[in-house]
């Protein structure tokens, strides 16, 4: 019988930092939460003091543009007297929908992170985890292999 190899943490792997990141996807839900209608580097700005960053302008207005064929905004054009006219975009009935969709979304979210987050802080739940080396030895004993 083959023996298995008996796999080795990365440690480099486990001394980086998470790099999770926000979730992109969470731009939607904040463009939508515009409670007026306003224009796009004002709606960028919009979700800043909540610790959220929309990131560059072009992926705003891309996702604008997402929600706009979805239905969930629109616009019109807002002619200034200097400059170029821009959109002001407004939520729909339909985004309004998808915004309480999003919020029933993030609120059991919040509810699973909060339970990652517990075992995390946790000091003590469940039994151990074996180290990697002595599990992947009795993992390969129990098929009757040898070590």
């Amino acid at each position: 019988m083959q023996e298995l190899p008996i796999p080795v943490p990365d440690v480099e792997a486990a001394a980086r930092p998470c790099d999770g990141g926000q979730a992109k996807n969470l731009a939607r839900p904040c463009l939508l939460l515009a409670e007026v209608p306003a224009h796009g580097y004002e709606l960028l700005e919009r979700p800043q003091p909540l610790g959220f960053d929309l990131g560059d302008p072009a992926s705003v207005y891309k996702t604008l543009r997402w929600l706009e064929n979805d239905g969930h905004v629109t616009f019109e054009w807002e002619l200034l007297t200097r400059g170029p006219a821009r959109r002001v975009y407004a939520i729909t009935n339909d985004g309004h929908e998808m915004l309480q969709a999003w919020n029933l979304t993030l609120a059991k979210n919040r509810e699973i992170l909060g339970m990652i987050l517990g075992r995390v802080t946790s000091p003590s739940v469940g039994p151990e985890p074996a180290p990697v080396a002595e599990h992947a030895i009795a993992s390969t004993m129990r098929r009757g292999g040898s070590v």
